[in-house]
């Protein structure tokens, strides 16, 4: 830190001097030339010792000053060698003075110039060194022309003979006032300059430490983080980016957003000001990646828009640990439903065994209505073990989606129609149906939703033995509640005006052999729940104000549409 502060004076000083010495060569064959042509011209006759003496120092300042430029390459001591050169043009002015008249000399004002120089290469030491040094040899100069020690050139008058002491003496007052004067202010507003640089080198310095703090932070994101402008050029792509897309920064920043990541580019017209998408990514080598993507306005100094940050997280791991938990889910499950299936099976083959004994001894006596009984007990419990292990096999074993597009109204009014004319439709109740948009196109397996709506028609039937009113609706969602439940998805929503769900089974009614009916299996909404889920979708049931219940079921959005 401190051989850079030195380095740095050291070239300042550097600029400087070379700025010195430039102005004192112009300055100097300026002011001099005017002079010799004005002499020239006011005696057109005299070639003396005056302009002798003007050739003779503008040649001298000419010679030194190729000596200090060749002197400036071999110098260390550069502040050394700037008060060398002051004191020397010090010395050169006092020379001036003398060849142009002396104390009518107008050139006296150099002084001031010089001393400023000497403020602004040295600061104030070096300004009241000069200041001193030029009040020194102007105070010198002017007393020894008054005793006539020296003549000054073109002056052929002893200044006895003109002024008075006390003129001089003012004159020389005057002059070192100004010149300390000049001092004073002149290394003020230079100590002034120089803390304002230091400032400002400081906070250049502190400002850069941070961009690169904030380039850092950036690139040690794991998240990959690109930034676009107002026309969807990429402005930053960090090293997090680079690794998902396999798409090096050098090749990404200035290109527009659809040429290196093309997919996005429907999740970014998405009206939402902060979105969050999950998608699935397939690089260039066939590798899948799970990616949740949040877009949000990348906001100015000012609040205003000036383009959009998109975050991507690779979320692969996480989903597949997800996969992995509702498959051991499904697995205790499975085995939760294994025993609850052993100890139904149970109960009917303890009834079949009974009524096979009692059929066995009757037959020998000739009782035909006791056989007629026992065999119609053996085929209800035959019955219902068949629906139980259908009900099992369905909920236990893995369906395989095939997925195309439909209408999803048009599948509610078949389904209704098949059930409404099969033998589990009773014949007081009524069915509402409000759809909102026709048609409600979307994507999906629709032999499974078939399933789904049968099992959910049949929960609502039995719920109301004494007959009541079925309502269905459908609509498309607006707004986002929720990660599947967003824009464009699909909402069905099934009602009845039965007694509610029971307050004992509510929290649990998604899961195997929970019911409060008499003679339900418990099964039914299960299997609902698995395969909405494995749809990619939600189920929920609540009970409604005043009476009756609800199932609703949420499909995501058709394909291609995404959802913010």
């Amino acid at each position: 830190m401190v051989k850079a502060e030195r380095d740095y004076a050291q070239r300042e000083t550097l600029s400087r001097l070379q700025l010195l010495m430039f102005a004192r060569v112009g300055l100097v064959s300026l002011l001099l030339g005017v002079a010799i042509i004005i002499q020239v011209r006011e005696t057109k006759t005299y070639f003396g010792e005056i302009l002798n003496a003007h050739y003779s120092l503008i040649a001298l300042i000419y010679l030194l000053t190729f000596f200090y430029v060749v002197a400036l390459k071999y110098i260390r001591n550069l502040a050394r060698f700037a008060y060398i050169q002051l004191v020397v043009d010090t010395a050169f002015i006092t020379a001036i003075i003398y060849t142009t008249g002396g104390i009518e000399s107008i050139f006296s004002f150099l002084y001031q110039l010089i001393i400023i120089a000497g403020a602004i290469l040295l600061y104030r030491r070096g300004g009241l060194i000069i200041a001193s040094l030029s009040s020194i040899l102007y105070g010198a100069f002017l007393d020894l022309s008054y005793y006539g020690v020296i003549n000054p050139l073109g002056y052929h008058y002893p200044y006895a003979s003109e002024y008075q002491v006390s003129d001089i003496f003012y004159m020389i007052l005057v002059n070192v006032a100004a010149f300390y004067l000049v001092a004073i202010l002149s290394s003020f507003l230079s100590e002034q300059i120089r803390r304002s640089r230091a400032e400002l080198r400081a906070r250049q310095k502190d400002l850069a430490d941070l961009e690169i703090l904030q380039d850092n932070i950036i690139q040690s994101i794991s998240s990959g983080l690109i930034a676009l402008d107002e026309n969807g050029r990429i402005i930053a792509f960090n090293k997090g980016a680079e690794e998902i897309f396999r798409v090096h920064s050098r090749d990404a920043v200035q290109r527009d957003v659809s040429e290196v990541i093309p997919f996005v580019v429907p999740y970014l017209k998405a009206e939402n000001q902060n979105k969050v998408s999950q998608l699935t990514y397939k690089g260039d080598e066939n590798q899948r990646l799970d990616l949740l993507l949040n877009v949000s306005p990348l906001k100015g100094q000012g609040g205003n828009t000036k383009g959009e940050l998109l975050i991507f997280q690779d979320t692969t791991r996480l989903m597949e640990m997800e996969r992995e938990v509702k498959r051991m889910e499904g697995l205790a499950m499975l085995g939760e439903l294994a025993a609850g299936v052993a100890h139904e099976i149970r109960n009917p083959l303890a009834s079949i065994s009974g009524s096979i004994q009692v059929l066995n001894d009757s037959l020998s006596k000739g009782q035909a209505h006791i056989n007629k009984r026992l065999m119609e007990i053996v085929l209800r419990e035959v019955d219902r073990l068949n629906h139980l292990v259908s009900d099992f096999l369905q909920f236990a074993r893995p369906q395989r989606s095939e997925v195309e597009e439909f209408d999803l109204n048009q599948l509610i009014k078949e389904t209704l129609y098949l059930f409404q004319t099969s033998q589990k439709w009773p014949q007081k109740l009524k069915v509402e149906t409000n759809f909102r948009e026709k048609p409600l196109v979307i994507t999906s397996d629709p032999q499974q939703l078939k399933q789904v709506l049968w099992n959910v028609f049949m929960n609502a039937c039995e719920a109301m033995p004494d007959g009541g009113t079925v309502r269905v609706s459908t609509e498309r969602d607006t707004g986002s509640h929720g990660l599947k439940k967003a824009k464009g998805a699909v909402s069905i929503k099934v009602e009845d005006t039965g007694p509610g769900i029971d307050a004992s089974v509510i929290d649990d009614m998604f899961k195997p052999f929970s019911t409060a009916k008499k003679n339900g299996s418990g099964l039914g909404l299960a299997i609902v729940k698995k395969i909405v889920e494995n749809l990619g979708g939600e189920v929920s049931g609540y009970n409604l104000d005043g009476e009756g219940a609800a199932i609703a079921i949420v499909l995501p959005p058709r394909e291609g549409e995404p959802s913010p």
